[in-house]
């Protein structure tokens, strides 16, 4: 009797279980996700150095939104604020009417209406990152923008006047810009050359995207009386190791420069960004590829969603932005830059709007701008709580601290220490993505200060913490 009882509740168990596990696998584990949820608890060393932070954020691109204007005039001052190194512009021959013919067949250049938007952008403070595309229709083969040239050594021509024109020993911009100025532009051999929508060029033959890099090279080769400046591709929609690896090896073989790999990527997973560095790392682990494998890496575009998408202009894009970058300085990418800088004349991907109002990625960017140019080690981060801390003039020690929350529900209390700190009186300020700010004056006798922070859902905030004399 015993026995039959003991079987009768084994066997009610085993149904039980097998319904329990039936259901969480059928309903996107819903209690392993709680089970899994790591709640953050950050502690930082004032001392714990772990080398330096690369302000890769301070990147901006621009699309083709506008043409026959100056569609960065409005944006340059605000945009300033932003301090960025470089603003990646689209379009340069097509919209600018760079390129044409004389009565003579013969190939014209006017700069004009170019040159008036890299102004705007060195009125930012930065500098430009060229994209050599599209096809002007006088040089191309069937009138289109994404066809390859009648004559490539006319292509290879217009990208020699324009590297002499932007990169020149001799040249003179915008009244005042020459020098250091015009050293280290960067040229990116076209823009997401797999697409459709841009001429679905190959890394294999037929359309060759190697034949439109080694005359773009070329032409860049031939550029006379020049500073140093840097040209690379493949900037694909993503990563793809064909692409790299074919574009790597026939630079090789032709003896071609190629200064930088770049890339696009669109993710509202932040994890995809820092998995898809660790793919180009085993891509390039060949020891012969060592060269490549220390090359700068340019994310040249990137955001919330490759589609229009209004999410991205809210909290939660901006907290996307945030902890993309916190994953991206891990990876030590060069730059990444964020699309866009300014939307058209409808709402699109823009950091600000058409009339050049700033959006809430503007003050995301903003806030990172606050670290320092040393980072801190941050132990204790959660699931979907980050950070990222530094030190600066004078000792100052900043953090930026996110809560991206996808699904716009977690609220966090999160513990803040940070400890090894000299005695003394110091004060915390700080801030969040409406610019609200809240300082404290507090004495510390231990050697750290803790503090609790309240994050609502894709809420980001920056502490500013300096030792008062």
């Amino acid at each position: 009797m015993k026995t039959k009882l003991r079987f009768l509740l084994f066997g009610l168990l085993f149904l039980v279980s097998f319904f329990i596990l039936n259901f969480i696998s059928t309903n996107q584990i819903p209690f392993l996700s709680r089970a899994f949820y790591q709640k953050a608890n950050l502690v930082i060393d004032a001392k714990d150095f772990v080398g330096p932070l690369q302000h890769n954020w301070q990147a901006l691109a621009q699309g083709g939104e506008e043409s026959g204007v100056r569609m960065l005039e409005n944006v340059s001052l605000p945009a300033s604020a932003l301090a960025p190194r470089y603003i990646r512009l689209d379009h340069i021959y097509d919209f600018y009417n760079v390129v044409s013919r004389d009565s003579n067949n013969q190939l014209q250049f006017n700069w004009t209406e170019l040159d008036a938007t890299v102004c705007d952008i060195y009125r930012m403070g930065a500098k430009p990152f060229f994209v050599l595309g599209y096809m002007p229709p006088t040089l191309s083969s069937d009138g289109s923008l994404i066809s390859t040239p009648k004559d490539w050594s006319e292509w290879s021509l217009l990208v020699q006047k324009t590297v002499e024109r932007y990169s020149g020993l001799d040249t003179r911009l915008c009244g005042g810009v020459y020098a250091d100025w015009l050293k280290d532009i960067y040229y990116e051999v076209w823009n997401e050359p797999d697409l459709e929508g841009f001429g679905k060029w190959s890394i294999y033959g037929g359309k060759d995207y190697r034949a439109l890099y080694y005359y773009s090279a070329k032409g860049a080769m031939a550029a006379q009386n020049v500073n140093h400046y840097l040209i690379g591709g493949p900037v694909t929609t993503r990563p793809y190791r064909n692409w790299f690896l074919g574009l790597i090896n026939y630079t090789k073989q032709q003896n071609l420069p190629l200064d930088f790999i770049s890339w696009h990527h669109y993710s509202t997973d932040t994890n995809d960004f820092s998995n898809e560095l660790r793919n180009i790392g085993s891509w390039l682990s060949d020891p012969t590829l060592k060269k490549y494998r220390e090359l700068p890496k340019i994310i040249s575009e990137w955001g919330y969603d490759s589609n229009r998408n209004p999410i991205a202009d809210t909290n939660v894009g901006a907290a996307h932005t945030v902890a993309t970058i916190r994953d991206l300085i891990d990876q030590k990418v060069e730059m990444a830059f964020a699309f866009e800088l300014k939307d058209g004349l409808n709402p699109s991907w823009g950091i600000f709007t058409y009339e050049g109002q700033p959006k809430p990625r503007f003050y995301a960017l903003k806030l990172l701008n606050v670290l320092g140019r040393h980072r801190l080690a941050v132990q204790g981060e959660g699931s979907i709580v980050k950070a990222i801390a530094s030190t600066g003039a004078a000792g100052r020690i900043s953090l930026v601290v996110v809560n991206y929350d996808p699904t716009n529900s977690r609220m966090e209390a999160v513990p803040l220490t940070i400890n090894n700190l000299a005695n003394g009186t110091y004060r915390i300020v700080q801030t969040d993505l409406q610019e609200q700010q809240m300082t404290e004056d507090v004495m510390i006798q231990t050697g750290e200060i803790k503090r609790m922070l309240l994050l609502n859902p894709n809420q980001v905030v920056s502490l500013e913490i300096s030792q008062l004399q």
